[in-house]
């Protein structure tokens, strides 16, 4: 227990540090990150780049790679782009053993209570998050003393040291090496345990090397787990980051193993903790040189060992994955895409409706049921992934944005359900052969061409924060409501003049409340980003 319990809360408090410390660099990096993802191109190399970057900022090449498997499970990311991203993301993850191997930890202590310090007095929400940063990094050293102060008394143990000792087998150090990434589901954290074994003189570089060879293989078990569910392409990302990294183990541990101990062991001689920090670069550097030229033939491999169908989406969403909310920033990007997926689908569906109930094309009337049947699956899902990534670590900005986000689609849904009851009024006037006159039939024309107008600008408001897109829609709204008004007025005057019969008057009178109301939701949709412009 003397040996165990110090070991397991270092280990954790490890973990702890390197996920706060992502965390705080994720929020501070925030749209930076997003922009960084938007400008990746079929380019395999800056592919690479981007990987190498965005594992770096989150700390974590499973997430990283998870995050890929999210975007091909999407439809956003090609496997030729996956492909590059993920060989980045194994180089960006060498980041924490080269920090570990500076041997900080002796300031530990004082970047956790300059970090705390600055937390508590900070008023700025930004300042805030870089405080996050410095109590990560600091609690992710005080662990590696911890487990290095567990691990010492290890070395008067000769079972220990025989157990030590079989490992000089590659094969075995390998497997050991897998499994212990499997386990912890962090190659850094496993490597960390690595440099404190060898901080403690309890390993050789010898023994280290094939062990670090099974960690790069164990930490692809992360991404293998979480492509269950997903699609065929997302799989086939996943099981590339496997054969990329089984391919580079086998080619390590047969033909550069010598060569690349020689090159550490002579960089840094009698330092075996920078030494694996090196080797495990080297080898990260080494193997994406050496596949990345045959990244396409990995492709067609995942292809043949995952067949199917590229295309099968089981959910109505096409950009929603939760993979994605690993990278909170990302995540409410893709949400905006949604939402502005689903608005686009009801903008469809009102202009088709204007066809069905005004110039009577009946046979639209199953397409309008069917969207309005999507629209509202679209909206169930985007809101359970806003409940989801409202307990993500956001910065107060993006939770403002969540919330406003909950009520757009609450807006949207319901000017669907407004498209939806003037579809069934059609149906009625289809089923009891009602007709309306041609001064009534030109004024719903006009007012379904404002509500048009108006969601439309509503939209454009929405996806580019316009302030003045927002105000027309406030004018718009305002000649819907005099237009009901009016239209109303001009109705009662028809049936006065028996131009029109009750039952077709009722029908037209509640299309027009029903067109009102649409208005009205664009108006709400509009208001809120006029308060956001106004609070920026």
């Amino acid at each position: 227990m003397d040996i165990a319990l110090p070991v397991l809360g270092g280990l954790g408090l490890f973990l702890y540090g390197m996920n706060l410390m992502g965390s705080g660099l994720q929020k501070a990096a925030g749209e930076k990150l997003k922009k960084l993802i938007e400008v990746l191109t079929n380019n395999r190399l800056m592919g690479v780049l981007v990987g190498t970057v965005v594992t770096m900022v989150v700390q974590s090449s499973s997430a990283t790679t998870v995050m890929v498997i999210g975007f091909v499970n999407a439809g956003l990311m090609t496997l030729g782009q996956a492909a590059g991203v993920i060989m980045g993301a194994n180089i960006g993850t060498t980041i924490t053993a080269q920090l570990i191997a500076f041997k900080l930890t002796d300031y530990a202590p004082l970047a956790v209570a300059a970090g705390v310090a600055i937390w508590l007095a900070a008023k700025k929400q930004r300042i805030k998050e870089l405080a996050e940063i410095f109590i990560g990094f600091g609690i992710l050293f005080i662990g590696m003393d911890m487990m290095g102060a567990g691990l010492k008394p290890l070395a008067k143990l000769p079972a220990f040291s025989d157990i030590m000792t079989s490992l000089n087998n590659p094969i075995l150090g390998m497997l050991v090496g897998l499994g212990l990434t499997t386990v912890v589901q962090s190659s850094s954290a496993s490597i960390g345990l690595l440099q404190a074994l060898a901080g403690q003189g309890l390993i050789n570089i010898n023994i280290a090397f094939p062990i670090l060879f099974g960690d790069n293989i164990g930490t692809t078990t992360t991404a293998l787990i979480s492509s269950i569910g997903a699609n065929k392409t997302a799989k086939r990302a996943a099981v590339i980051h496997f054969m990329f990294n089984l391919i580079g183990t086998i080619i390590f541990m047969t033909i550069l193993r010598i060569p690349i101990q020689a090159i550490v062991t002579r960089i840094s001689p009698g330092d075996i903790q920078r030494q694996i920090a090196n080797a495990h670069t080297l080898f990260n550097l080494v193997n994406v040189v050496i596949q990345l030229p045959f990244a396409g033939l990995l492709v067609k491999a995942a292809r043949i060992l995952v067949p199917g169908d590229d295309s099968v989406y089981l959910t109505a969403s096409k950009y929603l994955d939760p993979r994605i909310i690993e990278t909170p920033s990302i995540a409410i990007g893709q949400v905006n895409k949604e939402v502005t997926r689903m608005a686009e689908i009801v903008q469809e569906n009102l202009k088709e409706v204007e066809k069905v109930f005004v110039d009577e094309k009946y046979d639209g009337l199953d397409s309008i049921f069917e969207k309005e049947s999507l629209i509202n699956r679209i909206e169930r899902e985007i809101t359970d992934y806003l409940i989801m990534l409202s307990n993500a670590p956001l910065t107060d900005e993006q939770h403002a944005h969540i919330n406003k986000l909950f009520n757009m689609v609450n807006d949207i849904e319901r000017i669907g359900d407004h498209i939806e009851n003037i579809a069934e009024l059609a149906q009625l006037k289809q089923e009891n052969h009602l007709e309306f006159s041609q001064d009534a039939c030109e004024e719903l024309r006009l007012m379904f061409n404002k509500c048009e107008e108006a969601f439309k600008y509503s939209m454009k408001a929405f996806n580019e924060n316009d302030k003045n897109a927002a105000k027309l829609v406030m004018v718009l709204e305002k000649e819907v409501d005099e237009l009901e008004e009016e239209n109303r007025a001009n109705h009662i005057w028809r049936l006065n003049k028996n131009v029109c019969v009750t039952s077709a008057g009722i029908v037209y009178l509640d299309a027009i409340s029903n067109l009102e109301r649409v208005s009205d939701h664009s108006w709400n949709i509009a208001e809120r980003i006029i308060q956001e412009v106004k609070n920026s």
